[in-house]
């Protein structure tokens, strides 16, 4: 299965423009685990946010994984544009997500924060974070932390059916975040400011929403022989 590359951008433009839900959700919990490396400063930021990332990356290649397994085995050729077409929607989520409308259905966060709930309890195993094999650690576990924006995500990235792919998507995501996440220097902290400008979320929701809605349509519009080089270049195939 080739790459997806309009739903990685779709992930990246989520991380990057949506500064503002990600310093709302966890700015107070990026400094309150920050301190608890003492000493750390600069490279103790970027080792929780790594940690962080690749927490979202094994979210995503796991549900990936699952969602191959489901998708071998009922092996119906219509279930590959049904993804597609539930991949694409799971973006407009995304984009409502992003202009402050919570419209992930409960059942789809449900695994998430049941998952939450059992790994929170080795955060007290990794204090104080004062190594860098902690921070990673402890950084893996905050990026299972139950949030909206991410958990929307990781439905997208469920949804691709394809464990590299899943995983790519939580990638994009997480490294479209760092520019807010990590707001420990001033320069960090100037970044930070200029993405929660409302109309660049606005505007992230706008490029979302429109990657969205070609995700779903691109099935028929591999039909029209003109876009079928550039819809093919994006990776827009469905699932099979």
């Amino acid at each position: 299965m080739p790459i997806d590359w309009l739903v990685l951008l779709a992930a990246l433009t989520s991380g990057l423009l949506g500064g503002l839900h990600c310093a709302a959700m966890c700015g107070g919990i990026a400094t309150g685990l920050s301190s608890t490396a003492p000493g750390g400063g600069w490279p103790a930021a970027l080792q929780l946010n790594l940690g962080r990332i690749g927490g979202y990356v094994l979210a995503g290649a796991i549900v990936g994984a699952f969602g191959h397994g489901l998708l071998a085995v009922l092996r119906e050729p219509w279930i590959g544009i049904a993804l597609r077409a539930l991949v694409g929607a799971g973006l407009v989520v995304v984009a409502l997500r992003l202009l402050g409308v919570r419209a992930l259905p409960g059942f789809l966060t449900r695994p998430g924060t049941r998952a939450w709930s059992w790994l929170q309890p080795l955060q007290r195993r990794l204090l104080p974070a004062d190594t860098a094999a902690r921070r990673l650690g402890i950084g893996a576990l905050w990026g299972w932390m139950p949030c909206g924006l991410s958990f929307s995500l990781l439905s997208v990235a469920w949804l691709q059916a394809h464990p590299r792919n899943s995983a790519l998507t939580m990638l994009a995501f997480g490294l479209g975040t760092l520019p807010v996440m990590l707001p420990l220097t001033w320069s960090g902290q100037r970044v930070g400011r200029w993405l929660q400008r409302p109309a660049l979320r606005r505007t992230a929701a706008a490029l979302v929403l429109g990657m969205g809605v070609l995700t779903i349509a691109a099935p028929w519009l591999m039909r029209i022989p003109a876009l079928h080089g550039v819809l093919a270049a994006l990776g827009c195939a469905p699932a099979h």
